[in-house]
């Protein structure tokens, strides 16, 4: 029997921290996401959920569809399995909605807007998503402000009461890792008549749950760590309560044809099952080097949320649970050409973009974003895996002596 024997579409009781109790059985998040929510397949008795592929489903006598499925486009049963756990790890009542990847899924809540609508989004933040709201936004008649969302003042100066009907925050925000307190920014929205949406990438539902912080939708690139094997491009949107909002959202990926296909949902739903393990060790890596490299010769500064000097500090570990994400970034001295030069030399850090995989990854963002871009040319983003972190260590503090023209001290 499954864990839990509440129909699929039911909405997850309000869950805590990772390993603390989700529902009312007393399960831990951490214990239903390893067993896929303890759904048995019923054909065949297996603990792992099938791969259903088939794009059409056969009518009942009377032309109905029983069985709840009827065309691929909208539906599917794999994709409607990976959605429930994210659910349930995101306390997500209205459940959620996989998207083909996560600017799919971004941009779906933009597109469910009205002509006329007000739009406030922070300026530092995905840079993709950044670049197609500032194209798109005149098209489709939206109009839209960009402002430091970690600056409360700030964000509710950019306020429009009665106009304004969305308010985007990333935190931490990509690269700078700043953070926006989730919270505050729920009540400054919804003051002005508001949603507020929260691009929780870099945090995931395992230290941060901003439904239960007042966010109205939570979103993520799932291709970073929600999937964490860099071998899918997925997006998903969770929302704390149905609304004619909500479901026009529905509709968009619907009728546009933005679901996820049931291979990459199979994939995803086996990474979810080690999601809380995966998530606390890279944390736990992450502030390590942190720690270690902010002591470096060749390291300016350190960009992460979990130092208490930080100036995030203080929000994150408010509204952070058990570490503070997988990310962080390094200014290095001797400017951009040093920076190349460090991201040229590594060994076991991969060059490449992305983040959230169980390999570590090192990039030059000034360069990957080019004109515009609020990134330091001397910043180089580093996402954390789940290698050695001693070994990580010695990789980057080599790369950093060698692009200095010196050799590397004794780690």
């Amino acid at each position: 029997m499954p864990l839990s024997p509440k129909p699929q579409d039911e909405a997850p009781a309000e869950a805590g921290p990772a390993t603390g109790p989700a529902r009312a059985d007393g399960l831990s998040r951490r214990s239903l996401a390893a067993q896929a929510m303890g759904r048995i397949d019923p054909v065949t008795r297996g603990v792992v959920p099938p791969l259903h592929v088939s794009t059409t489903f056969i009518r009942d006598p009377d032309n109905a569809y029983s069985s709840g499925f009827a065309y691929a486009r909208p539906d599917n049963a794999t994709v409607r399995e990976a959605e429930s756990v994210i659910a349930m790890l995101e306390g997500a009542q209205a459940g959620a909605l996989l998207f083909g990847s996560g600017m799919a899924a971004a941009t779906a809540v933009f597109t469910a807007l009205e002509p006329g609508d007000h739009v406030v989004a922070p300026k530092v933040m995905y840079w993709a998503l950044r670049r197609w709201l500032r194209e798109e936004a005149p098209r489709r008649t939206f109009a839209i402000d960009f402002v430091d969302a970690d600056d409360l003042d700030a964000l509710r100066a950019a306020m429009r009461p009665g106009r304004t009907k969305l308010v985007w925050i990333e935190t931490p925000g990509n690269p700078l890792w700043t953070v926006t307190d989730i919270a505050a920014a729920a009540d400054i929205a919804h003051a002005a008549g508001a949603r507020l949406a929260v691009d929780s990438t870099a945090a995931s539902p395992v230290h941060t749950r901003p439904l239960a912080l007042g966010a109205d939708i939570v979103m993520h690139s799932a291709t970073k760590i929600l999937n964490g094997h860099s071998d899918v491009v997925a997006g998903v949107l969770a929302a704390g309560r149905a609304d004619a909002f909500w479901e026009r959202i529905g509709a968009i990926r619907a009728n546009g044809g933005a679901i996820l296909g049931p291979f990459e949902a199979y994939l995803l739903m086996r990474s979810l099952r080690t999601l809380p393990l995966r998530a606390a060790a890279q944390s736990a890596s992450a502030l390590d080097l942190a720690r270690r490299l902010r002591r470096h010769a060749f390291v300016a500064s350190i960009l992460s949320p979990g130092l208490p000097d930080d100036p995030g500090h203080a929000v994150a570990a408010r509204q952070m649970e058990g570490g503070f994400g997988y990310m962080l970034s390094i200014r290095v001295r001797g400017g951009e050409e040093a920076a190349i030069g460090t991201a040229a030399r590594v060994r076991l850090w991969k060059r490449a973009t992305s983040l959230g995989g169980v390999e570590s990854l090192i990039e030059h963002r000034a360069s990957v974003e080019g004109p515009g871009s609020p990134c330091p040319p001397d910043l180089l983003r580093l996402s954390t895996g789940i290698e050695d972190p001693a070994d990580l260590y010695r990789d980057l503090d080599a790369a950093l002596w060698a692009a200095h023209g010196g050799e590397p001290r004794q780690a």
